[in-house]
């Protein structure tokens, strides 16, 4: 099939030679710069001809996969009734993250961030046996979500493209077949879309459900942290990593806790310091992991109630927000400020200790600890009062606390949960998530089928999200050099780049000639045909938009030859005129095989 060439001279296309202003990672710096994509608000991007087609090329490995296992494609609208929200709890619990309107009847609508709800209503509308049973349906669709602090480009926007399938099954033992059945085409859909990813465990967070994995796209600026096991194939984002908690020890004939001055010590640093110099240990010297910080931040629930929440971790480790974050969702997390120490005069900032904290403490903040501080266990911390430490307080016997939270930073040389040996941390990119969803959407909403034996079951579901318009992104942030993009032939706006230099009539003859014949072959072409820009230019611009093969018909045509040079590698070739055609061809098709 004939596919049209892009012809430079009227391509809707300008390349910018300076990064943006507002670009920080590499992907975002080359997608404006090399015209794929133009900005328009914080977070939001018009996707321009040649990001349309490396869009499109995405959504087709997405929708080809998805298809392959059965799953059956529609579209829901992305303007959507606040009632079935409410139904779940996700209009509350959502808070600010979505965009809410009225319309002039003042009916109360948001911009789908997700669709569940959707899914499962439809189904219900439509089925009710278990003779209809399992399916699978997705979509690719435009989300809305109300970030905070929308950057990197297309990887944090308030408006992104993302399939979302789900699966509905009678039993659990269904809904494991269709979560092993949409990892599997998963795998085949990353491996097509060209650059390297690892699977981790992670938490369903406000999703819900109980398994959860997340596919993650390696990059060195990547947002999300995850670890994986120096020894097995333990690998988890660092929200789903649980702390291997010690034995708890006995506390008989532990000396007694006692109070000291350890005046100008706010800090673990300048504790440690004091306990070294004023209060020197005789097996060893004081260190930051001897001493128990607790932090106080304020969560905000969905509705607006702001609760204080106190944490105890060891001193050596500082609070990871996103692992924390994790932790309490609905809620989100604020600073403890002024105002609010000031409303609980019994926290002495910077000398805070667990003697007050607790819901049955003088403070009555809930408190929560490491796993790590395990009964028997002993530690230098604040006294409740200014200047002040207590040395020796055991964890069990001369403080409580209202549970456990995994919130402390998980590090390089952490022990892995699963066969002991070191972790080690790495940055990714996240482009996929599956979800064994459960029953809880099911239930909310009360999808029912008759089983075979004529009685109503809830439905269990699966759901399994897929990045579109991040992928876009992704791809660029992993296949690039200094010169500027390099796109897996898959996901390229074109299989080859034409450039025609000089100004002889016979290059430019020549080079038309070259691409009319590709496109009759069914090869995508983009077509530099401008007549007064120099081939330094055009060269820069088929380096910076990143077309897999560059074809450059120049100065070479009067010895016979055309050049062909292949993007990723830099190899250059001289192939007769005659062969070229046949040369081309074969290239491309040779890599899509």
């Amino acid at each position: 099939m004939s596919t049209p060439a892009l012809r430079m001279s009227t391509l809707f296309l300008r390349t910018l030679r300076e990064d943006p202003a507002d670009a920080e990672l590499p992907s975002h710096r080359l997608l404006v710069r090399a015209g794929y994509i133009r900005r328009v608000a914080p977070g939001i991007y018009t996707w321009l001809p040649l990001g349309l087609k490396v869009l499109r090329n995405v959504e087709r490995i997405v929708r080809e996969e998805m298809d392959a296992i059965g799953a059956q494609e529609l579209s829901f609208p992305a303007l959507l009734p606040k009632e079935p929200f409410e139904a779940t709890g996700r209009w509350a619990d959502y808070g600010e993250n979505i965009f809410r309107l009225k319309d002039r009847k003042g009916s109360e609508y948001l911009l789908g961030p997700t669709h569940e709800e959707m899914f499962t209503l439809t189904v219900k509308d439509l089925y009710g046996s278990y003779k209809d049973l399992p399916l699978s349906i997705y979509q690719i669709q435009t989300k809305y979500r109300d970030e905070v602090r929308p950057r990197a480009g297309l990887l944090r926007g308030r408006e992104f493209i993302m399939k979302d399938s789900y699966s509905f099954d009678v039993d659990d033992a269904g809904l494991q077949a269709s979560y092993d059945t949409h990892r599997a085409a998963y795998i085949k859909m990353f491996d097509r879309l060209g650059f390297a990813y690892v699977i981790v465990r992670a938490t369903a967070g406000a999703m819900g459900g109980s398994a959860s994995e997340e596919f993650l796209a390696t990059a060195e600026n990547g947002e999300d942290t995850y670890v994986r096991c120096t020894s097995c194939d333990y690998a988890a984002n660092v929200e789903a990593v649980n702390v291997p908690a010690p034995q708890a020890m006995s506390y008989d004939g532990l000396l007694a806790a006692h109070v000291e001055d350890t005046p100008d010590t706010p800090t673990i640093a300048t504790l440690v310091d004091h306990l070294n110099a004023t209060f020197p240990r005789a097996d060893r010297a004081w260190q930051a992991g001897d001493t128990l910080k607790n932090v106080i931040v304020t969560l905000v629930h969905p509705g607006g109630r702001r609760e204080p929440l106190a944490i105890g971790v060891p001193g050596d480790r500082e609070i990871d927000e996103k692992r924390l974050g994790a932790q309490v969702e609905p809620a989100e997390v604020e600073a403890f400020d002024e105002a609010d120490f000031a409303k609980y005069p019994v926290l002495v900032k910077g000398y805070m200790g667990p003697g007050v904290l607790g819901e049955q403490a003088k403070s009555g903040i809930r408190f929560l600890l490491d796993p790590r501080v395990v009964d028997g266990t002993t530690w230098v911390t604040g006294a409740d009062a200014p200047g002040q430490h207590v040395i020796g307080l055991v964890a069990g016997r001369d403080f409580t606390a209202d549970g456990t939270i995994e919130a402390a930073e998980v590090r390089d040389g952490d022990e892995c949960p699963n066969c002991g040996h070191a972790l080690e941390t790495a940055r990714g990119i996240e482009m996929g998530h599956i979800f064994q969803l459960g029953r809880k959407y099911a239930e909310a909403l009360d999808l029912k089928v008759l089983d075979q034996n004529g009685k109503l079951v809830t439905v269990t579901m699966g759901s399994y999200g897929v990045g579109v318009s991040r992928a876009v992104a992704a791809v660029a942030e992993g296949c690039h050099d200094e010169l500027g993009l390099v796109w897996p032939r898959e996901v390229a706006p074109a299989d080859v780049h034409v450039v025609a230099t000089g100004k002889a009539e016979e290059v430019f003859a020549k080079a038309a000639e070259l691409t009319d014949a590709l496109a009759a072959q069914g090869v995508s072409v983009i077509y530099d045909d401008r007549r007064k820009v120099s081939p330094g230019v055009k060269f820069k611009d088929a380096e910076l938009i990143g077309v897999p093969t560059i074809v450059i018909v120049g100065k070479g045509l009067e010895a016979g030859t055309i050049e062909i040079k292949d993007r990723a590698t830099g190899e250059r070739r001289e192939v007769p005129v005659g062969q070229i055609l046949e040369a081309v061809v074969s290239e491309v098709r040779g890599a899509a095989s």
